[in-house]
């Protein structure tokens, strides 16, 4: 069997997550984020274990998050899979890295076509989709190029699920699921997520890509009599103002994404107040939750 990885210093580990020396010592120093071993010099060493802990951080932050805050929320989530990372799904995603790393639309729509060709939609956003945007989000913290990286493949995502959404819609009939952007995100990968998902789970869907004003999301549901509404909130928001968002609202509402962990407390307050509300962390769970209610 092949020994273990090598443990690495800390320029090493701060090369590769992008996160200096200075604010790896006082995460560890200072809110106990970080625990790495020492030589018999003091040295820090971390292991990569360490490494995918540093990257969790990473994307705690970037979602609004105060590092006070993140210890309680890596506490609380589960591993990774270490067998996961030998696995065929491992090569996938750095092949479609660098398709994205080259702009290469051609071969990037190749790598997803024959992708789902071969597997249903939830095991590709499970093992494929939802661990490469945390890896590209990963690759674009701090690296020039970063931003045109980004749009090119936001672009495309939308693109290429909404070519697959708008031709689902024209197959199927029944009220629609409403989906909402319910943060300032100018794209919302996760959003776009559900909304295949969901489709290919044989839902009609409608997605509004921008937040709607309070006011005007009684609105949208009152002329367009979805059977349920779904609100992506992948940064931290304002609860209160969300609670008046909802109070109207007649029909099963979930929240999905990252703020469901970031606000649990209030959340969880909100939704025993609210019976037609639910709590949802990943799109895989939005789906199942919907198709729960169905039966």
């Amino acid at each position: 069997m092949p020994s273990d990885p090598l443990p690495l210093p800390i320029r090493e580990v701060a090369r590769l997550t992008g996160v200096n020396p200075v604010t790896l010592r006082a995460w560890e120093r200072r809110y106990g984020l970080i625990t790495p071993q020492r030589t018999h010099k003091g040295h820090r060493l971390y292991s990569t274990e360490h490494v995918q802990r540093i990257q969790q951080i990473v994307q705690w932050l970037n979602r609004g998050v105060s590092v006070s805050q993140i210890k309680a929320l890596l506490d609380t989530r589960p591993a990774p899979s270490q067998s996961e990372q030998h696995s065929v799904w491992l090569v996938m995603r750095q092949e479609i890295i660098d398709s994205v790393a080259a702009l290469a639309e051609r071969r990037l729509d190749q790598q997803f076509n024959q992708a789902i060709a071969l597997y249903p939609a939830t095991t590709l956003c499970e093992q494929l989709l939802l661990p490469l945007l945390v890896e590209l989000e990963l690759r674009w913290q701090g690296q020039f190029g970063a931003r045109t990286e980004q749009v090119f493949f936001h672009c495309w995502l939308r693109s290429k699920l909404g070519a697959r959404l708008y031709h689902s819609n024209r197959q199927l009939s029944g009220p629609a699921v409403l989906l909402i952007n319910g943060t300032d995100l100018v794209f919302d990968p996760q959003l776009w997520l559900c909304a295949w998902l969901l489709s290919s789970a044989g839902y009609t869907v409608e997605v509004f890509d921008w937040p709607l004003p309070c006011a005007e999301l009684a609105l949208a549901i009152e002329r367009m009599q979805p059977q349920a509404l779904l609100l992506c909130l992948n940064k931290a928001v304002d609860t209160r103002q969300l609670e008046r968002s909802l109070s109207a609202i007649q029909i099963p509402a979930l929240l999905s994404g990252s703020a469901i962990s970031i606000h649990q407390d209030d959340l969880r307050a909100l939704a025993a107040r609210n019976r037609q509300l639910h709590l949802l962390d990943t799109p895989l769970e939005v789906v199942q939750a919907l198709q729960d209610a169905s039966r």
